[in-house]
């Protein structure tokens, strides 16, 4: 299962649940943030039933600290992004 199966995931979204950091510094690129801001990967979840908001901004927390994010990460050292394809494909496993 995919992030995408259970969640709306995309730009200019004001009515995310919350959103990641786009482009930056390997450093912030893929942090989340509770602050809108057009730029930024909106994250809405859609089946509350089988994924809460904010269980899933924790574990979006931990793949930015785990630096998840850089491998993904495109462009100069400088300014790199990721894409929003990246988000939607997280692979989500079942218990």
């Amino acid at each position: 299962m995919k992030l995408s199966d259970l969640a709306t995931i995309r730009t200019n979204f004001p009515e995310a649940d919350f959103w990641l950091v786009r482009r930056g510094s390997l450093k912030t690129c893929g942090q989340p943030v509770r602050e809108f801001n057009p730029e930024h990967i909106g994250v809405k979840v859609e089946r509350t039933d089988i994924l809460l908001p904010d269980y899933l901004y924790y574990c979006m927390q931990h793949l930015h600290t785990s630096k998840v994010w850089e491998p993904l990460a495109t462009g100069s050292l400088s300014l790199v992004n990721i894409r929003v394809s990246d988000v939607r494909n997280i692979a989500l496993k079942q218990r």
